[in-house]
């Protein structure tokens, strides 16, 4: 990350919404922005495929839901912060990945710019390409404050969205099973 554009680019933010970015409040913002972005966007120089390549071996292939991950990610579009909670369930294919591997694939795709609906297809589609799943089903529920402080101001609104793959997608007693244990 540029950490000097990012620091112009808050002074001229600051300035143009008529700020004195001279004043003790204000003086080093631009830093401090940095910095979070830094942590914030993270995920733009993290790949999927080192939290999900720690496979372990096991002898079911029965299904594995973890639910309730929390993430907090930034919309594209206004760059303001989503947040919420992803559940994904998978059938294994002979392999599990550890849990924790789950909620830090999350966490790459959560932190970059980022809509919620390609969020949740880019967690389904690093499941099937780095764990080879036999099908794999991610929901992301999430209130929107591009929604809740500006335009609509509609606090509390979440938006859910589904990516099915593999199994998941033929199979709709499946997904109700997880729909189910995931309390949808």
């Amino acid at each position: 990350m540029d950490q000097e554009k990012i620091k112009q680019a808050v002074t001229l933010l600051l300035e143009g919404i008529g700020e004195d970015v001279t004043r003790e409040g204000l003086r080093e913002t631009p830093e401090r922005i940095a910095r979070m972005y830094e942590e914030i966007f993270g995920g733009l120089t993290e790949d999927a495929q080192d939290h999900l390549s720690k496979t372990f071996t096991v002898e079911n292939n029965e299904l594995v839901l973890e639910k309730d991950i929390t993430f907090y990610s930034t919309c594209e579009h206004h760059l303001m912060p989503f947040y919420g909670q992803a559940m994904i369930a998978y059938i294994p294919n002979g392999k599990v990945a550890g849990l924790s591997k789950l909620a830090r694939t999350v966490e790459v795709f959560a932190k970059r710019p980022q809509i919620q609906e390609k969020m949740t297809g880019q967690i389904a589609d690093a499941m099937m390409e780095y764990l080879e799943p036999q099908g794999v089903m991610v929901v992301l529920e999430a209130e929107h404050m591009c929604m809740t402080m500006r335009g609509v101001k509609k606090p509390g609104s979440k938006t859910v969205t589904i990516a099915l793959r593999g199994v998941f997608q033929e199979d709709e007693s499946l997904q109700n099973r997880c729909f189910q244990m995931m309390k949808l």
